[in-house]
């Protein structure tokens, strides 16, 4: 039987300051408010009595902290209640029933929906184990999100619970810490900005980044330290002078040195290339006004008083973000010519930027409908609907993180109505989001009155025209994902679901007619369709044929699993490497020589074998072993007494070399062709070591053989499929 007084508790065996928690819960409540609190609070320390954390902390330590995270949130009684209880019906004998009797059936509703929220298992990383862990993990996204709807203070305490098993990672094994990381960063972290609750968004962000980039953590959290106390002394400077403005102009504010996290000062160095010097806002001052008009009052002062720096200011009062933050954003060129960044808002946005949705509870009692609670509300539940429509995990994990992610644009339809967009959209994610029926017609795009590729990025404020044809259909170019056609999760999915409602034995013919234009494109032959098959963890290869048909496995992908099939990922080798031309015995050779070793080897230039060809090897006298790739007519067409001199030879997994390859293109001839070519290669940092063009001037028919380094057969097949797409090419592929 579980104790709900304070008779049978030994506090110090616990090694637990109860009093001192449980009186930091209440505070200031009511009596009735904390009546429950504090019932809770004997309940759980009975029922996990004995039970330690991995840290070796009494576990009621982690429930105490969760419900003092949500009563920093100023969240209600029930809420801190379910926070102590959230983990005593998987973690003890205590059943939802007992939790439904002792408290209430609204305080179990909110224990159970916690509990119902498992943590990701981790799984090895076998292609296998990866996939069944994208499933467990969209599908505990889903009941993330279903719970939200349901009552978002689940998800507060979900939020709460992974804040403080970050804060201590440090015990669990670094693969875990990996995970756990990884996962935070990706749909906890962008789901606390999105629900507008910043105090949990920053720090799950910052203690990501010091598992995930510990030595990049370490160096800014340094460089931080190494001037804090020039930084503050150079704060209060500023404060001094922008508070003696505001009084002369009878505005009423409270000003404050602002926290910079590591996080946002990472993010913001890799997105613009720049040093921790050139962040603006590491020096940063917060002012709190009452009304918006104090608030441009206000921003006009700080203008006045020092010179801004040109694209440092954003209006988000005027165009809040998704997540409904309000604030005005600058940047100042401040006293001894150093910047500083500055916001201006209200004390409500203030409120509203730290606690986002939690807000809603402050006033409940008061109030019959709070708009920005219930619009959170309806984006969640839009969210839900995607489950129908996703036949993948990954699409919609990666169709969540689009959605939940700052990184925005906003364009504008002729008719001038803003649409929503994620950063990267093209005209077509343009034109599916307008409905689905104007996406699958759509063969063109206007941009500002002019005409742009389907692939062009669209920017904030741009104005789009769709362009139309009556019986159009998607491209099964569009789902490549890389000729950057769709951004958007949501478009690609309403491609697949197209194909997926074609003709089966359409799709199976088309799928098995493009897996055989991708892998000779590239070179690679003889790959059993039933292995791919079984690589893609599928048991019959008419059903691999037809996903790959309507779209659903990508050109890449099957590249990759060949890759796989044709070269185990596991080799054993210490011999030789050689470059493309010249041998260099000191350094280890990306060829294995099985069951020899210590031979000479180098590449054929007939064939110019790559990483991932299927290959054997030539015994020469006096040059070591050649390689040659088994499909070179100089081996399938060599003498009969040649034979003994073969070797069975296998690429090592260690190489970081490039090797040459001879691509041929067939092109109508243009001006400017080379040059797109050229500018492509100059793009994916590809090297050309030769150029051949040939042009027949009575058809205009070009010629072009290049020989290029590249790494491996993948970065071979994004070139090609690349160059491929360039106008007036009529065929390119890697020359036999």
């Amino acid at each position: 039987m579980v104790q709900t007084t304070d008779k049978s508790i030994n506090y110090d065996k616990e090694g637990f300051d109860f009093d001192q928690s449980l009186a930091n819960l209440i505070g200031e409540r009511s009596e009735s408010d904390s009546k429950l609190i504090k019932k809770a609070a004997f309940f759980v320390m009975s029922a996990h009595a004995g039970q330690k954390r991995v840290s070796g902390e009494p576990y009621v330590s982690h429930l105490f902290t969760v419900a003092q995270i949500l009563n920093q949130l100023n969240l209600d009684e029930e809420t801190l209640c379910a926070a102590l209880l959230h983990d005593v019906v998987e973690d003890t004998e205590v059943s939802i029933e007992q939790v439904s009797n002792e408290f209430s059936p609204e305080v179990a509703k909110l224990v159970d929906g916690v509990t119902k929220m498992e943590l990701l298992k981790e799984y090895p990383g076998s292609q296998t184990h990866i996939l069944r862990r994208e499933k467990h993990q969209a599908e505990n996204l889903r009941k993330l999100l279903l719970a939200m709807v349901e009552d978002v203070r689940v998800v507060l305490i979900k939020l709460a619970d992974r804040l403080h098993n970050m804060r201590t990672l440090s015990y669990l094994p670094h693969e875990r810490q990996i995970a756990i990381a990884e996962e935070t960063l990706g749909i906890f972290a962008p789901l606390a900005n999105r629900l507008g609750i910043w105090q949990i968004k920053w720090e799950l962000e910052d203690l990501s980044l010091r598992y995930l980039e510990p030595s990049k953590y370490k160096k800014i959290a340094k460089l931080l330290a190494e001037k804090r106390i020039d930084r503050e002394k150079y704060i209060s400077k500023v404060i001094e002078q922008i508070n003696a403005e505001l009084k002369n102009a009878d505005i009423e504010a409270e000003i404050s040195g602002r926290p910079k996290h590591i996080y946002s000062i990472w993010k913001k160095m890799n997105r613009k290339s720049i040093d921790f010097n050139e962040v603006f806002d590491v020096r940063a001052v917060r002012i709190l006004v009452s009304s918006v008009k104090d608030c441009y009052a206000a921003l006009g002062l700080v203008h006045g008083l020092w010179r801004h720096v040109p694209k440092e200011f954003d209006d988000y009062i005027a165009t809040p973000k998704e997540n409904d933050y309000q604030s005005l954003h600058t940047a100042v060129v401040g006293p001894e010519s150093k910047t500083v960044e500055i916001q201006i808002r209200t004390r409500q946005m203030h409120e509203h930027s730290e606690l986002g949705v939690a807000s809603h509870w402050r006033y409940k009692e008061g109030s019959q409908f709070d708009a920005k609670y219930e619009a959170k509300i309806n984006w969640l539940r839009q969210i839900l609907e995607w489950k129908e429509e996703e036949s993948d995990a990954d699409d919609f994990i990666d169709r969540f993180k689009a959605e939940v992610f700052q990184d925005r644009v906003y364009v504008l339809t002729p008719q001038g109505r803003v649409v929503d967009l994620p950063a990267g959209a093209t005209p077509l994610d343009f034109a599916y989001t307008i409905h689905t029926d104007i996406g699958h017609r759509c063969r063109g795009a206007k941009v500002n009155g002019h005409i742009v590729p389907l692939t062009y990025e669209l920017k904030s404020g741009e104005q789009v025209e769709v362009l139309t044809t009556r019986n159009g259909v998607p491209s099964r170019d569009w789902l490549n994902p890389h000729l950057s056609y769709l951004k958007s999760s949501r478009a690609r999915s309403k491609v697949r679901t197209w194909f997926r409602q074609l003709d089966l034995d359409k799709n199976i013919a088309d799928g098995k007619s493009l897996i055989d234009k991708e892998l000779n494109r590239v070179g690679v032959n003889n790959v059993s369709l039933q292995k791919l098959t079984a690589s893609f963890q599928l048991q019959h290869v008419d059903e691999f044929l037809a996903m790959v048909g309507r779209g659903e496995l990508t050109p890449s992908q099957i590249v990759n699993a060949a890759q796989l099939i044709l070269v185990p990922e596991n080799h054993e080798a210490n011999i030789l490497r050689t470059t493309h031309y010249d041998h260099k015995p000191e350094k280890p050779s990306d060829v294995t020589i099985l069951g020899v070793g210590n031979l000479l080897t180098h590449i054929a230039k007939c064939c110019m074998p790559v990483p991932n060809d299927q290959i054997i090897g030539f015994i020469t006298r006096g040059r070591g072993v050649t390689i040659h790739r088994q499909d070179c007519s100089n081996i399938t067409q060599g003498k009969e007494e040649d034979l003994e001199r073969l070797i069975e030879v296998d690429w090592s997994s260690t190489t970081d070399s490039t090797y040459p390859v001879d691509v041929k293109i067939e092109a109508y001839d243009r001006q400017g062709l080379l040059r797109d070519i050229t500018s492509i290669l100059s793009t994916d940092k590809i090297n050309v070591l030769a150029v051949n063009t040939l042009t027949d001037v009575k058809d205009r028919m070009a010629q072009i053989t290049l020989t290029l380094e590249i790494h491996n057969i993948e970065q071979l097949s994004k070139l090609l499929v690349k160059i491929n797409q360039l106008p007036n090419i009529v065929n390119v592929h890697r020359k036999k």
